[in-house]
């Protein structure tokens, strides 16, 4: 800080008793006309927003990215337009059910969420640190939020709501079995890999249309606590994942991702064995195998924590040129949802924000609502077309018409024929997991699964043992074990 300033008024009037109020004497009462004092304590009353109800405790910090390898064959975006082009990011972590205040190492997925300050304008690739999710409706998304939230009555965090939850919807299966192992209690934000997790397009400059996913592996390795270790530094430093990423980054060591994509042409997406848009499955890399795009770094923790992490606003339906949506049902909900969650959290001029705000030039006829300080427009018309300003529609920017697959419109069950939850979580249980991994895994999910409790603890129970015995025999086998369940009595 330069040199010394005097406090003020948020209006700019000196204040010449900070610390004391105006009263009738030394012992009297307190006047209304101090109004510094009015001031203050409104303004402490009115420092927190509301809280986000998912994604409310989290980290953030500014980056860049490069790009290290040419994908133009598959988009036109700008911001993958030549070997070495520099982007600025800011990219905000975070655990998904807990509060503000909630620990950093509870077991819970993490989200990674990204925004490119491009010059087509911000890209926001929002996902998590798994490539899959427990629902593929997002219809279902309330209600799941809600078992991982606090029981109405109770106001504690209940294992039977989220085992009820997920034994009723076996979709879930191989989200919650990562989630189950040592990578659903990563070490802090460095050490865990992020994914854009749904399915999106890419178009090139010819208007070829490519379906992709995005990863974004850790170049400092995978690094994750058993859930003992987790659960001891929930006592110990609940803000550990915060604290480990500041110091990194003000020592030098900034975090690194390599940035990854899969691809998968149209013809593939049509004859995929598994819907290639039900965001419950990964594409297998053995057939859609990585291919390197370029580096994120992290280099800058904010100045101030509230003005950019805490206000930060993330939404799938900010895209650019060269990059598409598609028709994941996850993805086509969020589209909606995280704009709306930010226009009622921070306001409808949240995208002037500093961190929100796209740093290049931007021409709109949005006017006025609460907080408008980005000078409203000025006095340029505010409707289109009008015979002043010449604005126009750029043609070249108008996306690329395509085909849907049907003309029918109904509601359908998401699980009809396709209802194979068990594969690819087995998969990853028998063929993926190292033996330690799936010890570690096996005593996750007993002792998550021994805080079922209530007159439907044994039908719960039950059902959800059903679910691990068709992903592996194995694995329902050592639950059941550990769970007390009697293998022959189960079977009947």
């Amino acid at each position: 800080m330069s040199g010394k300033k005097k406090i003020t008024t948020n209006s700019g009037c000196p204040v010449n008793h900070y610390q004391d109020s105006q009263s009738v004497g030394s012992r009297g009462p307190l006047l209304l006309q101090d109004f510094f004092l009015h001031e203050k304590l409104a303004q402490f009353n009115r420092e927190r927003i509301p809280e986000r109800i998912v994604h409310a405790k989290g980290s953030g910090a500014y980056g860049k990215f490069t790009v290290t390898h040419d994908i133009s064959k598959y988009t036109r975006a700008k911001v993958f337009s030549k070997i070495g082009k520099e982007t600025k990011i800011f990219v905000r972590f975070s655990t998904v059910g807990g509060e503000k205040g909630s620990a950093d190492t509870e077991r819970d997925p993490r989200g990674f969420a990204v925004k490119f300050y491009t010059e087509d304008g911000n890209w926001d690739l929002v996902g998590n640190n798994t490539p899959v999710f427990f629902i593929k409706d997002p219809k279902k998304f309330p209600d799941f939020i809600h078992t991982q939230k606090r029981d109405p009555k109770s106001n504690c965090k209940s294992p039977t709501m989220m085992w009820d939850y997920w034994s009723l919807n076996p979709e879930s299966l191989h989200q919650v079995l990562i989630l189950m192992s040592d990578r659903g209690t990563p070490n802090g934000y460095r050490f865990m890999n992020g994914y854009g997790s749904h399915t999106f397009s890419l178009v090139n400059k010819n208007n070829e249309r490519f379906y992709v996913k995005f990863h974004y592996k850790t170049m400092q390795g995978i690094k994750s606590f058993t859930d003992g270790e987790a659960s001891d530094l929930k006592g110990k430093d609940p803000d550990y994942a915060q604290r480990d990423l500041v110091n990194s980054i003000e020592k030098g060591a900034f975090p690194k991702y390599a940035l990854k994509i899969q691809i998968m042409d149209l013809k593939q997406a049509r004859e995929f064995k598994w819907n290639p848009f039900d965001l419950t499955k990964v594409w297998p890399h053995k057939d859609f195998p990585l291919m390197d795009v370029g580096v994120l770094e992290l280099n800058q923790i904010p100045d101030n924590y509230f003005q950019d992490v805490e206000q930060a606003a993330f939404a799938p339906a900010n895209l650019v040129d060269g990059i598409g949506f598609s028709p994941d049902k996850m993805l086509q909900g969020r589209i909606l949802a995280y704009p709306d969650a930010h226009r009622y959290r921070i306001g409808v001029n949240f995208e002037s924000l500093p961190v929100n705000k796209c740093p290049y030039a931007t021409t709109n006829y949005h006017r006025d609502g609460a907080m408008r300080f980005d000078g409203n427009g000025g006095d340029s018309p505010n409707y289109y077309p009008n015979s002043f300003d010449g604005n126009y529609e750029d043609e070249k920017y108008k996306g690329q018409p395509y085909e849907l697959d049907s003309n029918e419109v109904a509601y359908f069950d998401r699980n009809e024929n396709d209802d194979d939850h068990y594969s690819q979580p087995g998969k990853l249980f028998d063929e993926v997991m190292t033996e330690q991994e799936q010890k570690n895994t096996i005593n996750n999910i007993i002792g998550a699964m021994s805080g079922i409790s209530g007159v439907k603890k044994d039908e719960i129970i039950n059902r959800q043992l059903c679910h691990w015995f068709r992903a592996s025999k194995k694995l329902g086998t050592e639950i059941a074990k550990g769970l007390g369940v009697n293998i022959d009595d189960f079977k009947k």
